[in-house]
């Protein structure tokens, strides 16, 4: 097809495959008029929001109308996923002019060809000459322009102040310390933290980081190279590398921007830092170094901002499960407890607790370590070791603010679990958090620290076992028949006997939506367990977990697993992933 792309060339294309009517493409023709002209034809029909009105009003953005037509000019469909773009080689491949020249970009780079994404596909004319300079087959594959532009910008700005910040030092070598320094001292220089290159990739980094999704930035010393690393629904995707010398720089910038001690490297550092996504939207991260063998390590935990306008539904919470959850927090006096492992989304439901009780007839304080959301309905205090505020502490002094409802960070001591049974005990209600592997465990956990099993009775209203699994994309997920003895496995002992075996449930395919993962995005399942009167009479010294758990399921309580289960019948998740998350011994 030799036919130059144009805007109006595309709207006949989809009134001849039928995905718009003649309605449609009438008025298209009218709303041209109003859209940007400097912007490239797809963007410019995509803007219109068309939809396909044979697929129930299926949205033809910039994705469907590229794969659309590279279809049509016979060029493979490509979806830029930064994530697996190797930024130095492909800016080795061409200048930054001479890919704003031609509208292309190389996306993937290997010993005998590259890939180069184009947004013209009848303009290959550059296609020959840039082959004889770099000695390879060139491959064209069709993208979205607006992607082709963006990365364009971002992956050239990047290599610019990588190469900027080593020649601002050119004596750099390493800044290799701890142990690595007794087999190798090089005693090289770091480049400067507040270099304008140092800054605009630190910008990068974060902008980058929020636009994918991270929940977690890493940044990991090797004796040569830095690792950047983001952690992406639960899992970890490598990112870019970085000189050493520019990587310990990167690490100083951002811990200025946390307000940490930058002469300190040889203890672990904690601070925070508040900036702005791309959307406008204020994000909050938490950060925290580690001196390594290589140097020190960076972590920033992304505190999601929408987590505090999020709903349970949102969160994954069953109907009923929900109910009887908003039932123990709406209590005035008591214990209310959420345990799970690091990472369970225990901070999601109890902010999204917190928001939903913090009314103007109460007063909410909080005691954390650190505050990981700030919020200006809560009064929020922080731990700190060094002038011994610590929970226990935090919780005594709360209690002469005259609060309503206080939420202690996490109990991890006897001291502090007795101070949460004194604030129930005194006419409060404590929502706090526990390490165990499910809701009965947190019972004798209590007691193994030091609390009487008649305290606990006297608090204790109830316990939410957490964990987040991953689910499915519901674009590539395809319909598979139950494997029975892994449905087994993962209902075991289900003596509400409410969940049957689904006909058939879904499994993972992979797709550009889903970074070829089959999973996008992630879901809580739950374990609450409401102490009764009949659960107190199995609490006391010798408390058995077994009959816990086993009370606690004849009078409606869910297992992890079962819970993962509705969601798998639900077509939300896989069996696979349910086990994957969940406790062994929960059955």
């Amino acid at each position: 097809m030799t036919i130059p792309l144009s805007t109006f060339h595309i709207l006949k294309l989809l009134l001849k495959a039928d995905w718009i009517s003649n309605e449609q493409f009438e008025a298209a023709k009218i709303h041209l008029r109003q859209v940007d002209p400097k912007l490239h034809p797809i963007e410019q029909v995509a803007d219109l929001s068309l939809t396909r009105h044979n697929q129930h009003q299926k949205i033809i953005d910039e994705e469907v109308l590229t794969r659309f037509l590279a279809g049509l000019y016979k060029l493979p469909y490509y979806r830029i996923d930064p994530l697996k773009v190797h930024v130095d080689d492909i800016t080795d491949v061409m200048s930054y002019a001479y890919a704003q020249r031609h509208n292309i970009l190389a996306v993937e780079v290997n010993d005998d060809s590259v890939k180069v994404a184009v947004m013209n596909p009848d303009e290959l004319s550059w296609k020959e000459s840039l082959g004889q300079v770099v000695s390879r087959d060139i491959i064209p594959v069709f993208a979205n322009p607006a992607s082709i532009k963006r990365y364009q910008r971002e992956f050239y700005q990047l290599s610019a102040s990588v190469a900027g910040a080593k020649n601002t030092n050119p004596k750099s070598d390493t800044s290799v310390t701890n142990l690595e320094q007794l087999i190798e001292l090089k005693g090289g220089e770091e480049a400067d933290a507040n270099d304008k290159h140092i800054v605009q990739i630190v910008d990068w980094l974060l902008q980058y980081a929020f636009k994918e999704r991270a929940s977690d930035i890493h940044i990991e010393p090797r004796r040569d190279i830095g690792k950047i690393r983001f952690r992406i629904d639960g899992v970890l995707h490598s990112v870019y590398e970085l000189p050493i010398a520019i990587t310990q720089a990167v690490i100083s910038r951002l811990k200025i921007l946390g307000r940490m001690d930058l002469a300190e490297r040889r203890k672990p550092l904690d601070g925070r830092v508040k900036t702005r996504a791309p959307d406008g939207q204020e994000i909050e991260l938490r950060l925290s170094t580690l001196p390594t063998a290589f140097g020190e390590k960076f972590v920033g935990r992304i505190f999601d901002p929408t987590v505090l306008k999020r709903d349970f539904t949102e969160l994954g919470l069953e109907p009923e499960t929900e109910r009887v959850w908003r039932d123990l927090i709406g209590q005035s006096t008591g214990i209310v407890l959420l345990t799970g492992p690091t990472g369970s989304g225990k901070t999601t439901t109890l902010y999204t607790s917190l928001k939903l009780l913090a009314t103007p007839e109460v007063n909410i304080c909080t005691i954390e370590d650190p505050i990981e959301m700030v919020d200006p309905a809560l009064n929020q205090m922080q731990v700190h070791h060094d002038i011994d505020l610590d929970f226990a502490a935090g919780v005594k002094a709360l209690l002469r603010q005259d609060p309503d409802i206080i939420m202690i960070g996490e109990i991890r001591d006897q001291e502090t679990a007795q101070m949460a049974v004194q604030a129930a005990l005194t006419g409060h209600l404590v929502i706090s958090t526990l390490h165990t592997n499910d809701a009965p465990s947190a019972m004798t956990r209590l007691i193994e620290v030091g609390v009487e099993p008649y305290l606990l009775n006297a608090t204790m209203l109830g316990v939410m076992a957490q964990r987040l699994v991953r689910t499915l994309c519901s674009f590539c997920k395809r319909k598979t028949e139950v494997d029975t003895e892994a449905w087994q496995i993962l209902v075991g002992d289900n003596l509400n006997g409410e969940l049957e075996m689904p006909q058939h449930i879904y499994e993972p395919v992979g797709c550009d939506d889903c970074r070829h993962t089959g999973y996008q995005g992630r879901q809580g399942i739950y374990e609450l367990m409401r102490v009764t009167d009949e659960l107190k009479t199995l609490v006391h010294d010798d408390a058995s977990i077994k009959s816990m758990r086993k009370q606690a399921q004849v009078q409606g309580m869910n297992l992890l697993r079962v819970s993962g289960a509705y969601k798998v019948a639900q077509g939300l998740t896989t069996i696979e992933e349910v086990l994957r998350v969940s406790p062994r011994d929960n059955n």
